[in-house]
């Protein structure tokens, strides 16, 4: 089986740096590259993230920091979530890769226009990265196989009550993305808070045992804290679903939908308003991921952190 080309675009951000594992081990996807956003926190911090990630786990590949400020909106980042530096919880390796000298969209360009076969894009944060590229090298959009995205909700947001928060940073390049006419595949909030790992599970991950798993099994600890007080039973691991919905679709129930991004609204900016009754007679736009096998999800992670070796049958 030949693999997926990819490029892996985030804020990383714990259940990024989890996606990025998924898809590292999988066996089933080409990384051709890695691009850092602003979004969970600033463009230094998610990108010095980046660089340790992919020394954790050996992805070495270039890494482009993407703006540090979406396209028009003023900066919001996820503290609160992933902590000051973006990514507490266990200590990580120091980077062993330099940032690439092309800014994020410059070296996606770079990876489509080199690809002799279309690339799939896999956004984790905001999508400011996937706007400029389209924008600036609207010629190369034919080049890129889909857009694997977590981002939005259908029933709901988190950040708001509409929005969630990675549409939510940056709606004007959401729009860019879902009126582009490139495939989409969505993990929105209708599906990533499905995608819960428990206590359990995590206890599965550590006893692996090597390296990674340990690693993993801190950053889904540090997920399920902050996640606890709002009252969910696990760790939503919200953008790994946007690797699975590349190497295991199966896994996933999907829904064909017109997606619109909200950009002006006094409530609602940044909500991805979805069609389902069809009013609109649009054309799809979007396939939209709406549940999924959350013990087989599991089963992937703990799959995932197997393949790093050097550890324990679990």
């Amino acid at each position: 089986m030949n693999k997926i080309p990819v490029i892996l675009d985030g804020d990383p951000g714990h259940d990024d740096a989890i996606a990025w594992v998924l898809a590292k081990a999988s066996g089933l996807l080409d990384i051709r590259a890695v691009c850092t956003v602003c979004g969970n926190q600033t463009i230094e911090k998610t990108s010095y993230n980046a660089r340790r990630i992919c020394t954790l786990i050996g992805l070495d590949v270039p890494i482009g920091m993407g703006s540090d400020k979406p396209l028009i909106s003023a900066r919001r980042m996820a503290a609160s979530v992933h902590g000051q530096s973006g990514l507490d919880g266990p200590i990580l390796p120091e980077p062993s890769m330099e940032i690439s000298p092309l800014p994020a969209a410059q070296l996606m360009a770079k990876v489509l226009r080199e690809s002799a076969e279309p690339v799939c894009i896999v956004p984790t944060g905001p999508l400011t990265n996937v706007a400029t590229l389209l924008l600036s090298h609207p010629e190369l959009k034919e080049k890129i196989r889909c857009i694997s995205l977590m981002g939005g909700g259908i029933a709901h947001g988190n950040w708001t009550c509409a929005a969630e928060f990675n549409i939510l940073v940056d709606p004007e390049a959401a729009k860019i993305v879902f009126e582009s006419g490139v495939p989409i595949l969505m993990a929105g909030l209708d599906v990533t808070e499905k995608a819960l790992i428990f206590p359990a599970d995590f206890d599965r991950v550590r006893a692996v045992g090597n390296r990674v798993a340990a690693v993993v099994a801190d950053w889904l600890e540090f997920f399920y804290h902050f996640h606890r007080k709002l009252g969910y039973a696990g760790a939503p691991v919200h953008d790994a679903v946007a690797v699975a919905a590349l190497i295991r679709p199966e896994l996933l129930e999907y829904k064909d939908l017109f997606v619109q991004i909200e950009t002006q609204g006094e409530y609602c900016r940044g909500a991805t308003v979805g069609d389902l009754l069809g009013t609109t007679g649009k054309a799809p736009n979007v396939r939209a991921a709406m549940c999924i096998d959350r013990a087989g999800f599991a089963d992937l992670l703990v799959e995932a952190v197997r393949a790093y070796g050097g550890g324990r049958e679990a």
